[in-house]
């Protein structure tokens, strides 16, 4: 079912271009995504073709009709390439003046306007109908053709190169320099900008040509790049989100006190210098977990006090909550009771209450 061995190799084109009836060598080089691209819409092009002019004929499937189709659609579609330009001058202002005059969207056309051509008197009478069926089975279709190598990549890119140059008439997607001799053309490919490049990046297999180096290198998944957290690592643009998310000491996480109430964002790595930085909020804290009736104000005095009853390094160790929380009452034993005035009543009415022990536990103040 393949075509025919098809060469793709450069060869140096000699055209007689009427200046003193002397050669003309043209460069021939081209857009290879476009290429490819164009490629790419083939093979669902054929298989529309094939199960559309198959559909209800119980003496043919699409793949009996495949190798005949793919020569008929091939002729057609290059046909219409070469009287595009001629259709495009002769329809210059018309209806047709608002189509996309892109490479892509014109051989798509073209590719489309032949499926249709194909259609038999069922499957356009039972199309609507059929629909989602009809769509599976295209699928299906070029899976299968795929599968069995039916028209490899390469050889749909060959009749795509020729394509592209028949309607690309603003040689915005291939090079139609020309030169007097082979020595310049030579020259002119190792700078063109269509010539082909291959990515320097290891585990990236990518070809493109040289005019999207600077977008290929924009967006490979194989090129080493500083983190962007700006931590010292260098590491594979693909790999970037689960290190920036799981690894990078510079990820932002919630501080170890947060279920008390620090809510401050903290990079991982500056974890144990927020807990030094922060120790006496992070007492207040939990002094408002074990005192809820105290107020604020009531609280830092306390918080003096049981820094000045401690070596600060001891508490400064504590990691959490229930770290933290135990110091805390191992120094509340040694002070004693913390008299706590009522936060809901007036100053002149306030109450003084005693507290022997804390009354919250370390449950309360991590739920």
């Amino acid at each position: 079912m393949d075509l025919p061995e098809t060469s793709t190799e450069h060869v140096t084109e000699k055209i007689e271009d009427g200046k003193e009836g002397g050669p003309s060598f043209h460069c021939d080089l081209y857009d290879l995504e476009i290429v490819h691209k164009i490629a790419q819409a083939f093979l669902p092009g054929l298989a529309t073709a094939c199960v559309d002019n198959t559909t209800g004929d119980i003496f043919k499937s699409p793949a009996s009709v495949a190798v005949d189709m793919r020569k008929e659609m091939v002729e057609y579609i290059t046909q219409r390439s070469e009287s595009f330009v001629a259709e495009s001058v002769i329809l210059e202002g018309g209806p047709e003046a608002e189509a996309s005059d892109h490479p892509y969207d014109i051989i798509s056309d073209f590719v489309d306007e032949f499926a249709s051509s194909k259609r038999n008197l069922f499957s356009r009478v039972s199309g609507w109908l059929l629909s989602e069926k009809r769509e599976d089975k295209i699928d299906d279709f070029v899976q299968e053709m795929e599968i069995n190598g039916f028209w490899l990549i390469d050889k749909r890119e060959v009749i795509a190169q020729t394509l592209l140059k028949n309607v690309d008439f603003k040689t915005e997607y291939h090079c139609d320099m020309k030169f007097d001799s082979a020595e310049e053309l030579a020259k002119h490919a190792q700078n063109c900008s269509f010539r082909s490049m291959s990515c320097e990046s290891e585990g990236c297999n990518a070809i493109f040509s040289a005019r999207h180096l600077e977008k290929h290198d924009s967006s490979c998944p194989f090129k080493i790049i500083p983190c962007e957290q700006n931590c010292s690592e260098e590491l594979m643009r693909r790999e970037m989100d689960r290190h920036c998310i799981t690894v990078c000491p510079m990820r932002l996480v919630n501080c170890t006190f947060y279920a008390v109430g620090c809510q401050s964002p903290i990079s991982y790595c500056k974890l144990e210098q927020h807990r030094s930085d922060y120790l006496h909020s992070h007492m207040l804290y939990i002094l408002q977990t074990i005192y809820k009736e105290a107020s604020v104000e009531d609280l830092k005095p306390r918080v003096e006090q049981l820094e000045k009853a401690s070596l600060y390094n001891e508490l400064a160790e504590a990691r959490n909550v229930r770290s933290l929380t135990s110091k805390i009452k191992d120094l509340e034993t040694k002070l004693g009771p913390f008299e706590v005035k009522s936060k809901h009543l007036d100053n002149e009415e306030a109450k003084v209450e005693t507290s022997s022990s804390p009354i919250s536990t370390l449950e309360e103040a991590e739920s």
